[in-house]
Order: structure tokens, then C-alpha cells, then sequence
């Protein structure tokens, strides 16, 4: 009986293509080596393991560089190497490349405010948990089958929670973390159900295997594939903070240490549209008639309830510009579902599926810019209101030309030309698909939103109250302000580089 037992064991090893998992694998180990180095570090030396998490994740990055050669694939089916778990292909690398460079975005303005929150901020936890978070972000994009999506999806989940929740006696942030976590936990649940109705009607977790057999359900399942088909998008809607699963968004912002709200406002979108995009485009593919008008109406009534909450919110109110800036990341949820949608209907599935890619870069690098001027004020500014940004300009020009900047890249207007640019893509999108309607709700927002985010901007260039205050900035929040604002002017000025990532390689 040893000799049969032999070739099937032997059958089972598979060699690891180390390089392409190198990414999320180098965030995962530096994650775990902090962890242990904050046993023995002394307490004056602890910025050192923020700076290795910051070297960590830069490291990461640079990764992605070697894998632009070609598609790789790793821990794929003996008996048919096509069929993988891990695939490190264009779509791949470029939403790792938003989660890891958003990542390291978060990490430099976080050096600053564990320095700033004396001690109300265990380093060491800290570190961990956003390594942690980053490595499941990065596992995502790249993970091919329902089983290592879930798994990436909670390992980038689980940690944020606890970093919303992580400041000391805080009891604003413990409150948020509660309200994020029971919520998210929900939808996993329903998400994991609606998994195991598709996995039931076709015997594979596979994305590919599923697009293959999903159309050939005996009728009787006929129902249940389509429930689980619901139930399956109703996690990742939560992940994207479309209405009606966003109502955690405005709280656990205020409520969590600024840099990880940024990191959520654009990596938990990030992992949420991926897993959207793997999940509807590559497995259901044929159930394009339940998911299209879906994922339209979820589109139009996100913009709509986003920007509408970011219009009411009070210049005066106790982290205003937090709230503006929470409800705005839902109504630009909005605009990314929009050509998610569209590719239920369009004859070129992969065009409609890259605007929402190039959308998410531009919007990535604008936000966190604007979370990280946020970061700056809220140092002399606990409340941080949008009333505490008039006279920026007085006291820190740079700071408040480059918030003027990305708010009006996020409105669509010039200099903001990458803003516009990808709005424009975006509506080309929803008009090629035949979603007209879809459009003008879209056009409408977009109106909405210039009244609040011009409404900011003129605030920075009025006659402060008073004497005006100098901001001190430290390095890491310069150099996070700076790259974001080199990124966005580079894009602005050249808006035919995000052209590139509308071939996803995905088909």
C-alpha cells in the first residue's frame, strides 16, 4: 500500500512561486518580527519599529516592480495548472499597489501621531495590527478562489477593527470599533452563506470553475444559486460602504486615530471593490441580470446618500471636516460602482471594470492627501472642524494650496485635472453601457458636491480669526503631503498615464 500512497503524496508538493507572493508575504513577516521586537525594545526607542513597519511596507512595494514582466500563478490545481488560488496578473499588481502605497501613506503619518498620543497608542499592537491588515489588503486582488478571498478579506478586516478601537480609556474609539466590528461581522456571516449556496450548486470554489458551472445549474438549484449570488455581494457592499450598509462609516472615522481613518477611507474601499470586481465580473459573469441592476441602483443611491451627508454636515460641528470627509468617501463609493455596473451591460467588460481601477488610483492618492493635511490641523486642532481650516493660507501656505488641491480634484475641477479626468472616464462608462439614467444621477452629484468641497476651499483663503497659528509640520507628515501632492500633479499633468490600467488583464 506504500507505493500507491507514494505518487499521490508526491502529487500534493507544489513548488511556491515565491516572487509572486512576495508582497503581502514581506508586510505578514515584518508585521510579526515588529510584534516580537516590541518585547525587548526599550520603551525611548519605539519609534525604531515604526520605521521598520515603514521600511517594511516600502519594501512591499518595490516588490511589485519584478513581477510587471508577465502573469505568474502559484498554488494551482495538480491536475490542471490553470486553475489557481494566487495569480499575480495587471489587475493584481495595480490595486496592490493602491493597498501598499496607501499603507505606507498611513504608516508615515502614523509615525507622527503614536509620537503625538503619548502612549495612549501601544506601539507595538499598532504596528502589528496595520502590517497585519495591509498583508490581507494585498492578498485579495490576487486571490482566485472564494475560500482565500473570504480569508483575505477578514485578515484585512479583523486588525482594523481593533486599530478603531486601540486608543486607551477612549471611550469614542472603543464605541466605534463595537459599531464597525458588530456590523462587518454581520455581513461576513451573510457573505459566507451566500458562498456556500454557490458552492453547493456547482462543487467548486474555483472563480473560473464557478463562471463554467454556475450556467449549467440543474433548475431545481436554479433559485439557490441565485440567493447565494445576493448574499455573497452583500459582504463586499459592506467592505465598500455602499448605502445601505455605510452607517458605520461617519462614526468609526471620528472615532479611530486619523491615520487609520485615512487607510480605511481608501484601502478598505480598495480590498471592498476588488472582491466586488472578482466576485460579480469573474465568477458570475452569466448572473450579470441579478447583479447589474443591483449594483446600479446600490451605485445611484450611494452617491446620492453620501453627498447629500457630507452637504449637512455643520462647519462648526466637532470634527466636521472628519465627518465631511467620511460621507464624501461614500459618495465617491458611489462613482466607483458605476462602471462595476456597467459591465453587466457593456460589450467590453474589461474597459468598464478599468475605469473603476483608474478611479480608484486618482481617488486614492487625493484622499489621503486630505486626510493627511486633516492629520496636520488636527495636531493644533482637536475638534478638527472645517471652521478651523479658514486662514489656512496664512499660516501654512503649501498645506492649504495642497488641500485646495485635492478637494478640487475630488470635485472634478481644474487644477484637479485627474479628478475630472476620471469622472469623465467613469461617465463614459455608465453612457456605453446604455445606463443613461444612471449617468444623470451621476451628473447630478457631482453638482452637489462641488457646493461643499468649493465651500472648504474658499475657507482656506479667508482672513483667518485672530492671529493666525503656525503649524509645525513634522517630517513624516511632509513627506506624506508631499507624495501625495507630487502624485496628483504628475496624474493631473499627465491624465494619460491611469489610461494604462484600463487593461486589466483580468480576461
Amino acid at each position: 500500500m506504500s507505493s500507491p500512497a507514494q505518487p499521490l503524496a508526491a502529487s500534493l508538493v507544489q513548488s511556491v512561486d515565491w516572487l509572486a507572493i512576495a508582497p503581502p508575504t514581506i508586510a505578514a513577516v515584518v508585521g510579526l518580527v515588529v510584534l516580537v521586537a516590541d518585547l525587548f525594545v526599550a520603551e525611548h526607542r519605539k519609534a525604531l519599529l515604526g520605521w521598520t513597519s515603514v521600511a517594511g511596507l516600502a519594501a512591499a512595494t518595490a516588490m511589485l516592480l519584478p513581477l510587471l514582466d508577465g502573469d505568474r500563478n502559484t498554488f494551482c490545481l495538480t491536475g490542471d495548472a490553470a486553475v489557481c488560488s494566487y495569480t499575480a496578473d495587471r489587475f493584481t499588481l495595480v490595486i496592490q499597489f493602491l493597498v501598499l502605497g496607501g499603507a505606507l501613506l498611513a504608516a508615515l503619518l502614523s509615525v507622527t501621531a503614536l509620537k503625538d498620543a503619548r502612549k495612549d497608542l501601544p506601539e507595538g499592537e499598532y504596528w502589528f495590527l496595520l502590517l497585519s491588515s495591509a498583508a490581507g489588503a494585498a492578498l485579495l486582488p490576487a486571490s482566485r478562489d472564494l475560500a482565500t478571498l473570504i480569508v483575505a478579506l477578514e485578515v484585512a478586516s479583523l486588525p482594523a477593527f481593533a486599530l478603531v478601537g486601540l486608543r486607551y480609556g477612549d471611550r469614542k474609539s472603543s464605541e466605534a470599533a463595537l459599531k464597525f466590528f458588530l456590523s462587518s461581522v454581520t455581513a461576513t456571516a451573510v457573505s459566507l452563506m451566500g458562498i456556500s449556496f454557490v458552492y453547493a450548486t456547482t462543487g467548486t470554489l474555483y472563480l473560473t470553475q464557478v463562471a463554467e458551472r454556475i450556467q449549467h445549474v440543474d433548475g431545481q438549484f436554479h433559485t439557490l444559486a441565485q440567493a447565494g449570488v445576493v448574499l455573497t455581494l452583500v459582504g463586499f457592499a459592506f467592505k465598500t460602504a455602499a448605502v445601505p450598509f455605510h452607517f458605520w462609516v461617519p462614526d468609526t472615522y471620528v472615532g479611530a486615530p486619523l491615520p487609520i481613518a485615512a487607510y480605511l477611507s481608501v484601502i478598505g474601499k480598495a480590498v471592498g471593490f476588488s472582491g466586488l470586481i472578482l466576485v460579480t465580473v469573474v465568477a458570475l459573469p452569466s448572473y450579470a441580470d441579478v447583479w447589474g441592476p443591483a449594483l446600479a441602483a446600490l451605485a445611484a443611491l450611494t452617491m446620492t446618500v453620501g453627498n447629500v451627508g457630507a452637504l449637512r454636515q455643520q462647519a462648526t460641528r466637532a470634527y466636521s471636516a472628519v465627518r465631511l470627509l467620511a460621507w464624501s468617501s461614500v459618495g465617491q463609493a458611489g462613482y466607483l460602482l458605476v462602471p462595476i455596473a456597467a459591465a453587466a451591460y457593456s460589450g467590453d467588460a474589461e474597459k468598464s471594470i478599468g475605469s473603476t481601477v483608474a478611479y480608484a488610483l486618482m481617488y486614492g492618492a487625493v484622499n489621503l492627501g486630505a486626510f493627511a493635511v486633516a492629520a496636520l490641523v488636527g495636531r493644533t486642532k482637536v475638534l478638527n472642524r472645517v471652521a478651523d481650516y479658514r486662514g489656512l493660507y496664512a499660516s501654512s501656505p503649501l498645506s492649504a494650496l495642497l488641500l485646495a488641491f485635492f478637494l478640487l480634484c475630488l470635485a472634478g475641477l481644474p487644477p484637479g485635472i485627474i479628478g475630472l479626468f476620471a469622472k469623465v472616464t467613469v461617465f463614459s462608462a455608465a453612457v456605453d453601457a446604455g445606463l443613461g439614467w444612471l449617468a444623470v444621477v451621476m451628473a447630478v452629484n457631482v453638482v452637489i458636491a462641488l457646493f461643499y468641497y468649493l465651500q472648504w476651499t474658499a475657507l482656506l483663503f479667508r482672513a483667518p480669526e485672530g492671529e493666525p497659528e503656525k503649524h509645525r509640520v513634522p517630517g513624516p507628515v511632509t513627506a506624506a503631503i508631499a507624495l501625495t501632492g507630487v502624485l496628483g500633479i504628475a496624474l493631473s499633468g499627465a491624465p494619460q498615464l491611469v489610461l494604462r490600467f484600463t487593461d486589466t488583464g483580468l480576461f
